[in-house]
């Protein structure tokens, strides 16, 4: 019986230790600078 409950605790410690190591990363992703297209005018006909 005592290894069924060792096995048992270390099942629940990996999983409390694989919930806890979760930590979200933020990550800020800068907007590309986006020009616009210069329109046709005619210049050169």
């Amino acid at each position: 019986m005592s290894s069924t409950k060792i096995l048992l605790s270390l099942c629940l410690v990996a999983f409390v230790a694989a919930c806890a190591a979760k930590e979200e990363e933020v990550v800020y992703v800068e907007d590309p600078a986006v020009t616009v297209e210069p329109t046709y005018t005619g210049k050169y006909k």
